[in-house]
Parts: structure tokens; sequence; C-alpha cells
């Protein structure tokens, strides 16, 4: 085949079963219009996830393909091109880094360092480009930063980073490594499964005169210097220290490493990590590249590529909460308040964020997007849609029902049937008091209510019952002295008491 080797030939048809679903690839939307030209199946074909049905049309007619039509094809299924309709391509070192993923499989990684025990909504997009890659026909590799977590990386901050203890570090690491393998598992069969490593396996053992023989002797104060991070750091009220100043280094090593070791071309970082990403391609170059400059040897096919940081519309980071960060681990932030977040998304922002948060096929955002300026469209459909795919992401199908299920429960006027599973989903964003046994069962709902703060007084609920606004588990209570029973406690733990439509308290019973 002319202008493309044998195993690109195979990444490019396994790419293109890769495009074959409406929710993971690259096909049902613009770029793979030429694709299902050239295999002759329709966008309707696509969207319904029968890939396996045309797997042999597909390979048939990419091997009967003229070569005009294959360089066609391969250009229309790149990744990079995929990324940046998106909105999640900022920067790259070189142009070829388009051309080179058409025609091979590549190993691409993204370092994540063990600042906390769970990654958070800012760290996602890392995920979702790599997984892009992945969906594509490349090798998603996850970096630990077990070493570079032990020093801090100074991009973006204003002070030192605190030091953590050494088993703080490793129960981060356990942590992140569990969330990252759940989120780049293959979402169908044939794409490449994640490699996941962790940089304190090559540096845990490295002495300080190796790392300055070998490393620092290669690297430029000036150029180093030179990095916007540094810059910013140097010029601040506390400066930047030795250990964060050979930050850089490290991270730039990690790269020179990977290539060497594992044959990874490909770093993706955010925006604020270009200085790092850059000073690990010059550190390759120099440690890897022949004297004369060969651009043929694989120092010279390093890449670099970064995404833009997840900004609201008015320039705020989205996904950080009054509470704190958005994290994507279950144990430190639920279902239902991850979901909750999304679906406060603005306006203005959900469009932006369907593209990078989501792998629903661009013609599918375009839809929406216009759908939200029609008469009858219905309000927060789009926010909808957003967290319930980045929810099924994030924590998978069983996290989404738990999320819906809360949030259905905690719904002003909702008369849904209520679980103990649901309640506890919604505990975090619902008022919550905890109340004796002996101070609720055969006690009238009346003092009650009053007792935990929910009304001003007996009077006041009494003409809230007859009313018909005050709901005991969503259900609605008519008799003003209602006695409270066994049966009204859901699965041993929890009374969910409601006055009014918005006014609703937890009771978690002790």
């Amino acid at each position: 085949m002319v202008g493309h080797s044998t195993m690109a030939m195979k990444c490019s048809i396994g790419r293109l079963y890769s495009c074959l679903s409406t929710r993971h690839g690259c096909m049902s939307g613009p770029s793979g219009l030429q694709a299902r030209r050239l295999c002759g199946i329709s966008r309707r074909h696509v969207v319904s996830h029968r890939a396996g049905v045309f797997q042999k049309r597909c390979a048939s007619a990419v091997e009967n393909a003229s070569v005009q039509e294959k360089d066609a094809l391969y250009t229309k299924m790149n990744v990079v091109e995929t990324l940046r309709q998106r909105g999640l391509l900022q920067d790259i070192t070189s142009p070829d880094l388009e051309q080179v993923s058409s025609k091979e499989s590549l190993m691409v990684y993204c370092g994540f360092d063990p600042t906390a025990e769970s990654l958070h909504l800012g760290n996602l997009l890392g995920i979702i480009v790599l997984s892009w890659f992945q969906r594509c026909g490349h090798t998603p590799v996850a970096l630990l930063g077990g070493a570079t977590g032990r020093i801090g990386d100074p991009s973006g901050k204003s002070a030192e980073r605190p030091v953590m203890d050494e088993d703080t570090i490793e129960r981060n690491v356990k942590g992140i490594e569990k969330t990252l393998r759940a989120l780049l598992e293959p979402p169908e069969e044939g794409l490449a499964t994640p490699v996941v490593v962790n940089n304190l396996d090559w540096f845990g053992d490295m002495g300080l005169l190796h790392f300055l023989r070998e490393i620092g002797k290669v690297a430029r104060v000036g150029t180093m210097i030179s990095k916007e991070s540094v810059k910013k750091r140097m010029e601040s009220e506390s400066g930047i220290s030795y250990t964060e100043f050979t930050y850089q280094l490290l991270q730039g090593y990690d790269f020179v490493h990977l290539s060497k070791n594992m044959g990874i071309k490909v770093q993706v970082g955010g925006s604020d990590q270009w200085g790092n990403i850059t000073a690990g391609t010059e550190l390759a170059r120099k440690m890897c590249g022949s004297e004369d400059g060969d651009d043929d040897n694989d120092a010279a096919s390093c890449f670099g590529l970064t995404f833009p940081l997840l900004l609201k519309a008015d320039g705020t980071k989205f996904g950080k909460s009054e509470s704190g960060a958005l994290f994507l681990s279950a144990s430190m932030l639920s279902p239902y308040n991850f979901y909750q977040y999304l679906l406060k998304t603005t306006d203005n922002d959900v469009v932006k964020f369907l593209k990078m948060l989501t792998f629903l096929p661009m013609e599918e955002i375009e839809e929406i997007e216009t759908s939200m300026s029609q008469p009858d469209y219905k309000p927060n459909t789009a926010q909808r849609i957003l967290a319930e795919n980045v929810t099924r992401f994030v924590h998978g199908e069983e996290g989404l029902r738990q999320a819906l299920s809360a949030t259905e429960a905690l719904a002003p006027g909702s008369e849904t049937k209520l679980s103990a599973e649901a309640l506890e989903a919604a505990a975090g964003d619902c008022p919550t008091a905890s109340i004796s046994r002996a101070d609720v069962i055969g006690k009238p709902l009346p003092d009650i209510m009053v007792q935990v703060g929910m009304q001003p007084s007996k009077a006041a609920v009494r003409r809230m019952i007859k009313g018909g606004g005050v709901r005991i588990n969503n259900e609605r209570v008519d008799d003003e002295l209602y006695p409270m029973s066994e049966q009204d406690i859901i699965d041993d733990t929890f009374i969910l008491l409601a006055a009014g439509k918005k006014n609703k308290l937890l009771l978690r019973i002790e």
C-alpha cells in the first residue's frame, strides 16, 4: 500500500471499527463523513450502535479503496482534528503530530500528581483527551507522579505546596490509580488497554550525582528561568525554592525515560503544563537525539500537546464548589452531588462543556445548541444531558442511577418512592438532623417538626397539614396529630420530612 505501512493500515482499520459508536467514536461526527461514505454506512447505522454488522464491509471498503480515498479517510479520522473541533487543543509542539497520528498507532501519556486521594473535575480533561486518543486507535498511558508528587509543581501556584508525608502520598497514589484504570477501561472491544506507570520506579533509586551528571548537565538555567511558571513565582513575594525550580527537569526526564523504554512519543497536559512539556521535548532532543540533529530519530518525533483549562464564561475555574474541589471518587463526593453540580451549569457554558466533557457526536451537540433557542425548548435540557453523560462516564450506570434517583426524590413536590440508598446519596445536599428513635416513635408529627426546627410552632405545623403541605417520605399527611411509627422509618435509617415543596429535612434515626 503506497504511503502507509502494514501496521498503520491495521491500526487505521482498527480506528475505523472503534469509530462506529455514536457515544465513543469519531465516525458519527463530522470528521467521520468521509469514512462513512467510503464504507457505505449512513449515520443512522452508526447511531444504531450495531458496529459489528459493518466490520466486514469496512475492511473490504478500506482494502479496495484507492490510495487517494485511503489518505482522505485517515486524514478525516485524525485525533488532533477531533480535539481541535471539540475545543480540547490549546498548543502543540509540532503540526507534524496531525500527520503522524494518522499513520501510526502511538503511545500517549498524561501525568497525574498525587496531591489528593482523588482526582477532581479539572483532571478529567486529561483523562478525556487520553480517551480520545484511545478511541482513535492509540494507547493511553497514565503516569502517576509518585516522585514528582514529593516535589510539587509550581505551575499555577502562588506559593509552595505543603510537603506531604510518605503514607499520604502512597494512599493518594493508590486512590488515583484506581480511578484512572476505571475511567480508561476500553469502552468497546478492539481498543487499547490503558497502561499505568509510576515515575517513582525510575527516580526512587536515582542518586543526586547521577541526576546532576546525566540530566542537569544538559539543562540550561536561562531556559529554565524563562518558563512562565518559574517567572511568575520568582516575581512573587514568596519566590521559588530550588526544589520546585527543578520540577520541570523531573517532569522532562519522565518524557525521556518513557520515550527510551516504552517508545512513547506524545505527552498531553493542561495549558499550564506547556513549560514542563516543552522542557521534556527539549531534554529528549538533547539526551536521545543524534549529534547531527537527524529529524528521523525518536527524539525528533516526540510531541507535546496541551488542552485548555476548564474555565467558565466568567473566567473562573469550572469544578470548584463552595465546599472545595469536585472530586471524581464516589467515596469523597457522591454521584448525586457530582450530578447536581453539573446540572447547575449555565446556558453560557453548557454547549462548550458538552464538547469538552462528553463523547457525544458534534452533530448532536449542534442540534442541542440549536434547540436551546427554540420556543418549545424545556429549560435545563442541555444541562441534564451534560450531567447524565459526565456522571455516567465517571461513576458508571449504577452511579448515574443513584444520582437520578436521589434527584427525583428531593425534587420539589416529588411523590417518588424513597430508598435509604437514594437518601444516603442526597444527604450532603439536603439539610440533615439526627434524632433518637425514642424521640420519634409514638410522638405526634407536629412535636417532631418543631423539635427539629422545621416550623416555629405546633399550630403552624397543623395549619400546613390542613392545607396539604406536609409530607412524610413524599407521602401527604392529612392527620393533624399524626403519630410517628416504625413504618415511617426507611430501612431503619431515615425519615424525609417536607413542609411545602422546597423545605425538606432528612432525619437520621439513631
